[in-house]
């Protein structure tokens, strides 16, 4: 199985005039599951502008979409609740330490955005926030977009917003701890709240 007639990744060879067995790939060349042939999930542009809404969460069914919704809030702990806090508020442990403090989800101009815009910033950084594209796949970040949309629904909803049926007398659920903290109430409520994911139908978009 070793010896087959092939070559190894670097082993020289004399069939090349430049003896090298690894070959630049002919233009054009597209690398298996890698297509980006879909404009607005890869980039998040459709003919070149930033799309208006989450291509992933528009199509979805509802049960897909309460994953996406999951997702997100999973991948949002691990890269951007750090700096961006628990409810998106901009107060995480790394800005408590001293990192530049980055804008409030919930200010009105962030509110107003467009989803390919905050999926273009998780993509290609803005300001002191480096490029999350070779970090995060772009499904995981159109997650994420969708997740901090319900974040900004959960931080500015009206009693209209509430589904019918739905009790709003619902025991308050305390937010995951950062490590090194104790409990909400001991912090002095420092960072704000985070719901967990709503229910597909609750997100805004």
């Amino acid at each position: 199985m070793w010896n087959k007639s092939r070559l190894k990744p670097y082993e020289q060879v004399n069939f090349f005039d430049d003896n090298r067995s690894s070959r630049v790939p002919p233009a054009g060349t597209v690398a298996r599951g890698q297509d980006r042939l879909n404009e607005s999930l890869y980039y998040g542009t459709q003919n070149g502008t930033l799309v208006a809404t989450n291509p992933l969460f528009a199509a979805a069914t509802p049960k897909d979409k309460m994953a996406l919704l999951e997702r997100g809030q999973e991948r949002y702990q691990v890269y951007c609740q750090p700096c961006h806090g628990l409810a998106g508020y901009g107060d995480g442990m790394i800005v408590k330490r001293g990192f530049a403090k980055p804008p409030s989800y919930h200010q009105t101009r962030i509110r107003n955005v467009t989803d390919g815009y905050i999926f273009d910033v998780i993509t290609n950084g803005y300001g002191s926030m480096y490029s999350y594209g070779s970090r995060v796949p772009p499904r995981d970040r159109w997650a994420i977009v969708a997740y901090i949309r319900a974040l900004q629904r959960s931080q500015n909803a009206k009693p209209g917003d509430v589904p019918a049926g739905v009790d709003g007398s619902k025991e308050k659920v305390e937010p995951p701890l950062e490590a090194g903290e104790g409990t909400h109430a001991e912090s002095g409520g420092a960072e704000h709240s985070a719901p967990h994911a709503p229910e597909a139908g609750q997100a805004a978009h």
